[in-house]
């Protein structure tokens, strides 16, 4: 997966990621895309142009923003084409009834580009296997054969336009490593918002346990006594030493065993969801106490 080129979502450039994943390089920057895109509008102002400078379409035209651009970064499909142009690269309309009619089996094509009002992203085959390129995944994305299609047909039903990428794509090494060994992938990449989502909740979820417990030694209506205090100091620093656990199962086995060292009932506040858990070790705790006891 590391010889895969594969540009992040920045800003609203994910034409410029679409197009760049797809030729598995970085060889169109804004710039670049952005002169396509004042040329565009150049050959059009001169087509409205032909009607007559003082024409009121010719006047409404110049007041209108440019329909190949914006200040976002989003360019339109005629940028896109143009720019493909240059490779000797053609689009062509996935479900157009031309295309349809020739019964071509995705999985015989090598790219595809998709669009959704002002997405764009790259599905192509490399070697002998499919991936998802799209800028707003954290990686690559392995898609079967078997898949393919019912991948595009979902797309179309979501409102996607398809379109089929005709002719010879640049070399790339990717492409040639691919071609000699096939990739597995075990966890399929997560959408950057998503990620970032989770791992702001991992590190809510690892300040509960300290925050609960300094909330409960701040208390001062329930006659703590000092022992008490210091095993909340003792809880407070085992949870500090293990606060970079990464996953939810290394939080579970730190909060089993405070709970076993005494602090059941405040762990229970912290992490309600874990109450079976901690009532079951806690309930073998106690029986290995007893059996302790009689032995």
């Amino acid at each position: 997966m590391e010889s895969i080129f594969h540009e992040k979502q920045e800003g609203s450039l994910c034409a410029q990621h679409c197009l760049n994943n797809l030729l598995q390089g970085e060889y169109f920057s804004p710039v670049e895309l952005s002169s396509i895109a004042h040329q565009l509008d150049e050959e059009e102002r001169m087509r409205m142009a032909e009607g007559g400078v003082t024409s009121e379409d010719y006047r409404t035209f110049l007041q209108q923003p440019s329909g190949n651009m914006d200040d976002s970064g989003f360019f339109s499909i005629q940028v896109i084409s143009n720019a493909l142009k240059v490779w000797g690269l053609e689009l062509i309309l996935f479900n157009s009834p031309e295309y349809q009619r020739l019964g071509i089996d995705p999985i015989n094509e090598r790219s595809f580009i998709c669009n959704y009002k002002e997405h764009w992203f790259t599905v192509r085959k490399l070697g002998k296997q499919w991936f998802n390129l799209n800028s707003l995944l954290t990686g690559p994305e392995l898609i079967s054969d078997t898949y393919l299609a019912l991948f595009l047909a979902q797309l179309q039903q979501e409102g996607y336009s398809i379109f089929v990428v005709k002719g010879d794509l640049p070399d790339c090494e990717a492409d040639q490593l691919l071609q000699m060994i096939r990739v597995q992938q075990m966890h399929r990449p997560k959408l950057i918002g998503e990620e970032l989502a989770q791992l702001k909740d991992q590190r809510v979820q690892k300040t509960d346990l300290e925050q609960s417990l300094e909330v409960s030694h701040s208390y001062d209506g329930t006659g703590m006594l000092d022992e008490d205090e210091e095993n909340l100091q003792r809880a407070l620093a085992l949870s500090r030493q293990e606060i970079d656990m990464e996953d939810e199962e290394a939080d579970l086995r730190r909060a089993i065993r405070l709970s076993m060292q005494g602090f059941p009932g405040l762990i229970l506040k912290a992490f309600p969801a874990w109450r079976k858990e901690l009532v079951f070790c806690q309930h073998n705790l106690q029986e290995s106490k007893l059996a302790s006891t009689l032995c």
